[in-house]
């Protein structure tokens, strides 16, 4: 199935947006931990800058751009991420995400937070971004072949 808009202006405007979006997706993640905002957030708008880009560009440029196997991995490393600094404190001798245990060069404590909390928002918007991703794909491909038609829906 081939999803596209077909409407200069609404590609051109989301082809535009979209780099923008992306940036202030990155802006939320990366202050996510020291202010309102973070993986979540930032993942839900991140994944909508590539929604809009699917509308804009159609689903087989996008996913010559983004394959669904690298969404996959990059839902997987998210979960990987944030695990493994859960797990790197435990091992370390605290319970699980007490960042202060996490052993960064030069770091007191509080930093040592500072940067826990953060390397958990980047694990959660990958994921985020990732998994909203995925459910729009499972939403627009059909489970059954596609009946024949001029390509275009509307």
């Amino acid at each position: 199935m081939i999803i596209k808009y077909n409407s200069v202006i609404v590609a051109t405007l989301c082809r535009i947006l979209a780099p923008f979006l992306q940036l202030y997706a990155l802006y939320v993640i990366m202050h996510g931990h020291s202010s309102p905002g973070g993986g979540f957030q930032g993942g839900v708008i991140m994944g909508a800058s590539f929604i809009l880009l699917v509308i804009s560009m159609g689903t087989e440029e996008t996913s010559r751009r983004m394959s669904r196997k690298a969404n996959d991995l990059l839902s997987s490393l998210g979960v990987f991420i944030y695990g493994g600094i859960g797990l790197a404190c435990v091992l370390l001798g605290a319970n699980y995400l007490d960042y202060s245990i996490l052993p960064f060069p030069g770091a007191s404590p509080v930093k040592a937070r500072y940067l826990g909390m953060l390397g958990i928002e980047i694990g959660v918007g990958i994921s985020v971004m990732a998994i909203m991703i995925s459910i729009f794909g499972d939403l627009i491909r059909p489970d059954t072949a596609p009946e024949e038609d001029d390509g275009v829906h509307r």
